[in-house]
């Protein structure tokens, strides 16, 4: 399976949108955000005119590189989402949302979602009391998720847990206990609380041509 590993901030560029790869370096030193400051300062860039399949390439671009799939499991999970009952979209983004390397980053064991998958490969977490090491787990409501305690003190979790408590990132459908390093999943989000800015609509466009 074909994997990206080159620089994360020149997708960030290539979309033209912050895409938020890199963790605490995304809100303290951003390259796009320099390049676009730069931008306003000087001249603007030339953009050509870009057709309808472009903008619906580029919004399921924009979701797969922030999700941290490649081609073949995001379309899988897209038709998945479009079998399940409810609206195609919302179950799409729902079913980002939440596997396991997402919720992990979410509940703020890491700052980043590639650190997480990290620690998920590693089998440093556990989903009700047993490891589960697959990124793209599905966690249910109910379901327990926690970190092994010996990580406690590295600087990959204690940089999660701040940045996490700073900017209350850490959502309200997921309950946490910084003392055992767990959470649980209370209920599924609503979309207002997904953590993929996209216009679902037109990746369910792009995928129904």
């Amino acid at each position: 399976m074909a994997r990206y590993t080159g620089p994360s901030c020149k997708k960030c560029r290539k979309l033209d949108t912050k895409l938020f790869l890199k963790g605490t370096k995304c809100y303290n030193n951003c390259t796009q955000e320099k390049r676009s400051v730069a931008t306003r300062n000087g001249r603007p860039p030339f953009k050509k005119k870009v057709s309808e399949y472009a903008v619906r390439l580029g919004e399921k671009q924009k979701a797969r590189q922030m999700a941290g799939m490649t081609e073949q499991p995001f379309q899988n999970l897209f038709h998945k989402a479009a079998q399940t009952k409810g609206q195609t979209g919302e179950m799409f983004l729902r079913f980002l949302e939440l596997r396991l390397d997402n919720i992990v980053r979410r509940m703020g064991f890491a700052s980043s979602l590639k650190t997480a998958r990290q620690l998920v490969l590693h089998g440093h977490v556990k989903v009700n009391d047993r490891v589960v090491s697959i990124p793209s787990f599905q966690v249910r409501v109910g379901d327990k998720v926690a970190l092994d305690q010996r990580l406690a003190g590295t600087v990959v979790v204690k940089q999660g847990l701040s940045e996490t408590e700073k900017r209350s990132m850490r959502p309200s459908f997921l309950e946490f206990d910084a003392n055992t390093l767990s959470g649980k999943l209370l209920r599924v989000p609503d979309r207002g609380e997904m953590s993929i800015p996209v216009k679902e609509q037109l990746i369910v466009e792009f995928y129904s041509k």
